[in-house]
């Protein structure tokens, strides 16, 4: 009976750990757009598509950079919001799975999952 207890302990710790990472993943799509149709999306530097399209972010503290470009305008670098993700307080008391989350990101979540951008013309000199 005590062996069934703790077995019960265990197996309930285990299927909550780390829940964000669990539920929700350490990477969102958002949805990328601008008042330019067609303007190239790029993260980390590689080519995602062309507005509007919907991009797959890392989650963190700080999330992901986004670059907008599309000639006659200058370049848009943007860093879509991130909020904490309440998934996370399912964890409750265990402090390594808060880790787990904190580590892979997911602890934090892209709010709004729509961004989008205003693209300014280059001035001529």
């Amino acid at each position: 009976r005590k062996a069934l207890f703790l077995l019960l302990i265990i197996s309930s710790q285990i299927i909550f750990s780390s829940c964000a990472t669990i539920f929700t993943g350490s990477r969102q799509s958002v949805t990328i757009d601008s008042d330019v149709p067609d303007t190239r999306v790029e993260v980390g530097g590689m080519y995602q598509g062309t507005t509007p399209t919907s991009v797959r972010l890392k989650k963190g503290f700080t999330g992901e950079t986004v670059v907008l470009k599309k000639e006659g305008y200058e370049n848009k670098v943007i860093q879509p919001p991130t909020d904490f993700n309440p998934v996370s307080v399912l964890n409750l008391f265990n402090i390594l799975f808060w880790a787990i989350d904190v580590a892979t990101g997911a602890m934090m979540k892209y709010t709004p999952d729509y961004i989008e951008v205003k693209m300014e013309p280059i001035k001529d000199r």
